[in-house]
């Protein structure tokens, strides 16, 4: 036998909720009223009357009477016939109201029916739905799926607001899971760079003093050969360096930073003068508590890419700018910092997969530069985002919280 569904245990319920009392109060108002009625039209007891009175009118009868007295019998007579003929009539109508009131009963318990199962297939639908469909959210959440965006169904105000709140869970579990999945991934990343910058380190020394040996004692139409072992050997130094800043977190105690001041040195230690721009610093900028040479590692990287996007077609302007935004409670203030150039720009299919690491467009570079950026960002619980069109320039903007500094051994 199909087992009964929450609807149909819902409908039931509520429909024997509204018709067993009504079906017992109406069968115990018609039994009773016909008992009354029968009880109040009986005319057995006026037939008896009245055959016991005529008996004793014919007696008295027979009785020497005077005028007077034989006028009241006539008028006792006849009263009594009367009510002879309204307690039979009386009768006749209560038993025909008797079974009226039946009739008028069952009619009452089946138009009570009607309009319950009405109310309960009402009730149990704006229950049933709403519930069916967080069953089914829960399910989704469980499996990692997005929750559909269909209007939400009818139901009691209660339910939308059961609604919004799973799909503030949903978010907050997924956000939660991509974080692992990306803490998981990055620490798998910089393993990765650590033991590639170790394999690179330990021959590294050695080649180097070999260059250095064949640069004094080489001839002549060696020097050439001699130059390229030098800058291949510098390009690898600077891949093994910036491989092991990859693999490593920021280190030592944080500290409250001036992030003004951080990207003004940033700026001119990094942008030449030779390339046009601005750095436009609001005014009482909050201090954030952070990893200074980490965020100026991360700065100077993203400012390095804007510079050489700008001399790659000839010139341009970078634009840094630092001010007070709102994150996403509105309740945290942070400090946002961007960094625009008016170079060649990055195509749509590409700007996603900027912050990954290994992911270069430049011929020599390691794609290390943006994901060390990321990774001291993310690690301070700030926020990366860029934005870029083709034939126009870049955007590169940080964001980083003002308050107690996060726990950077968790990024």
């Amino acid at each position: 036998m199909k087992r009964v569904g929450f609807r149909g245990r819902l409908f039931l319920i509520l429909l024997a909720f509204a018709l067993i009392p009504s079906i017992i109060i109406s069968v115990a108002w018609s039994a009773t009223g016909s008992f009354a009625l029968s009880l109040a039209g009986a005319s057995a007891a006026w037939d008896s009357a009245a055959a016991t009175g005529s008996r004793a009118a014919e007696a008295v009868r027979s009785a020497p009477l005077t005028p007077g007295q034989r006028i009241a019998l006539d008028a006792h007579e006849q009263t009594l016939r009367q009510n002879v003929i309204l307690a039979r009539q009386a009768g006749y109508v209560f038993r025909r109201a008797a079974r009226q009131l039946a009739v008028a009963s069952l009619l009452a318990v089946l138009l009570l029916g009607l309009v319950a199962s009405r109310v309960a297939g009402h009730l149990s639908r704006n229950l049933s739905r709403p519930l069916q469909e967080l069953v089914d959210w829960t399910g989704r959440i469980g499996r990692g799926e997005p929750l559909p965006d269909t209007p939400p169904r009818r139901g009691a105000p209660e339910f939308q607001v059961l609604r919004t709140r799973m799909r503030d869970m949903a978010r907050e579990i997924e956000l939660g899971r991509s974080r692992a999945l990306e803490a998981e991934r990055a620490a798998t990343l910089r393993e990765s760079a650590r033991q590639v910058a170790h394999e690179l380190k330990n021959p590294l020394t050695p080649i180097r003093f070999a260059v250095e040996r064949l640069r004094r004692d080489a001839p002549p139409e060696l020097a050439e050969t001699v130059e390229v072992l030098q800058i291949e050997s510098q390009r690898l130094e600077a891949m093994a360096r910036a491989f092991a800043q990859f693999s490593r977190l920021p280190e030592g105690p944080p500290a409250e930073i001036d992030v003004g001041e951080l990207v003004r040195y940033t700026a001119r230690a990094t942008i030449p003068q030779t390339l046009g721009g601005a750095v436009d610093v609001d005014a009482n900028v909050p201090m954030i508590h952070g990893h200074h040479d980490a965020l100026a590692r991360a700065l100077s990287n993203v400012m390095l890419n804007a510079v050489d996007a700008c001399e790659a077609v000839g010139g341009g302007r970078v634009d840094v700018r630092v001010r007070t935004v709102s994150l996403d409670p509105g309740s945290r203030r942070g400090v946002e910092i961007s960094v625009a150039d008016t170079g060649a720009g990055i195509a749509p299919d590409r700007i996603a997969r900027i912050w990954e690491p290994y992911v270069t467009s430049k011929p020599g570079g390691t794609g290390l530069g943006l994901a060390i950026a990321r990774q001291a960002v993310l690690a301070h619980d700030g926020q990366v985002a860029a934005q870029s069109v083709v034939g126009e320039g870049t955007e590169i903007r940080f964001v980083l919280p003002v308050g107690d500094h996060h726990d950077m051994t968790r990024a």
